[in-house]
């Protein structure tokens, strides 16, 4: 999809807040912190946000798919980069050669990966076993068939490195009672495949991580070796809002969306507005068009949201359009006034956050990021 710089809306990202987010946790936990940037770092734009974090030397980065480590690569962005998702075996040898990290989760995808390494003159791959503790999604829960597989890389560390075990939790971002208790459930689950695998005979320790931003905000105590940052790289609470965070965790938003009146009108009272004329005007009213749709990623739900012009609090009216939508304004506002749905507004100081337009939607922020389509152009403040 083209992105649209011919048109008014677009993204805003603080690479500044990126950094200052970053830096604070690490600075608090004491601990390697490794980026998460998959799904074009959340919508936000991955490599402007690996370069910016490269230049501070951050510990590494993860990604979901092999695309995005080699889209990293290419860039010669050159810290360490896990693929948290699973790969196909035969793309071992490049993956070695770029020094990937990939995850492993069974025994069988390890030996197909090794009869393309073994013959192959490139480094060693690094690799991190997955221990399903109760995600349930990928990832090893029987302890022998976790030792197995340390095994077979023990015996074949020509070409294989056990560079890390980790795991996922589940409801880290939760207050719930039962969510708590499945959290330490996890949390023993883990520890007691870790103390259980025999882990001497490998050339390195591997490090252990479990920590993604939740669990890192909420158990700083269970911290291991290193974090996983995700949501919160982006100043987003992940438990939209849920669970207050830390008063010793001030992260700042770092991405912001705004576009300006396109059109602006007086119609009747009586007059239906956009598809299925779901709102009629009950008086005169003034009426402003943005250049903004479902097609942008604005969620066709948004009906009755309000976002602001000029310190106004303006309601969105009638559906959203596939590129545009109408809100009700207070009076004449001119054409060109800024509007913005996500960000500060620089007439009142007024805020409108992401967890407040995903809550709206009963989304969540990370969907609502993920769902910004390349047609809105993306813009850095360095």
């Amino acid at each position: 999809m083209i992105s649209a710089y011919h048109r008014p809306t677009r993204i805003t990202v603080s690479l500044p807040n990126i950094l200052h987010n970053y830096q604070l946790l690490k600075g608090l936990r004491q601990r390697p912190v490794f980026a998460v940037i998959k799904a074009d770092a959340y919508g936000h734009g991955s490599l402007p946000i690996a370069k910016a974090l490269e230049a501070i030397e951050a510990d590494g980065f993860c990604v979901a798919v092999s695309d995005e480590a080699l889209e990293l690569r290419q860039a010669d962005i050159t810290s360490r980069i896990l693929v948290l998702g699973l790969t196909e075996p035969q793309d071992a040898c490049l993956h070695a050669q770029k020094n990937i990290d990939l995850t492993v989760s069974s025994l069988d995808w390890l030996k197909k990966a090794y009869d393309f390494l073994k013959n192959s003159s490139s480094l060693p791959l690094n690799v991190h076993l997955k221990i399903d503790s109760g995600m349930g999604r990928i990832g090893v829960r029987d302890t022998k068939e976790a030792q197995a597989i340390i095994d077979y890389i023990k015996d074949h560390q020509d070409h294989l490195t056990l560079a890390g075990i980790f795991t996922h939790y589940a409801t880290a971002d939760s207050s719930q009672a039962n969510c708590k208790n499945y959290v330490e459930n996890q949390s023993q689950f883990f520890k007691e495949k870790i103390d259980a695998l025999h882990l001497e005979g490998l050339a390195h320790r591997p490090i252990i991580h479990q920590s993604n931003t939740a669990l890192s905000f909420w158990y700083p105590e269970k911290t291991l070796d290193a974090i996983r940052l995700g949501i919160g790289l982006y100043g987003c609470n992940p438990s939209d809002g849920e669970v207050t965070l830390p008063s010793d965790l001030p992260i700042l938003p770092a991405l912001s969306l705004t576009t300006t009146l396109s059109y602006v009108k007086q119609l009747p009272a009586g007059q239906s507005i956009s598809y299925g004329a779901t709102y009629t005007t009950e008086k005169d009213e003034w009426i402003g068009t943005l250049p903004i749709g479902y097609a942008d990623g604005l969620p066709r739900s948004s009906t009755g949201y309000q976002v602001l012009i000029d310190g106004h609090l303006c309601p969105i009216v009638g559906r959203v359009c596939m590129d545009q939508c109408m809100v009700r304004l207070p009076y004449a506002m001119p054409t060109g006034a800024l509007v913005t749905i996500i960000g500060t507004d620089p007439i009142s100081g007024q805020s409108l956050s992401a967890e407040s337009l995903a809550q709206y939607n009963h989304t969540i922020s990370y969907e609502l990021f993920c769902g910004f389509s390349p047609r809105i152009p993306r813009h850095y403040l360095n």
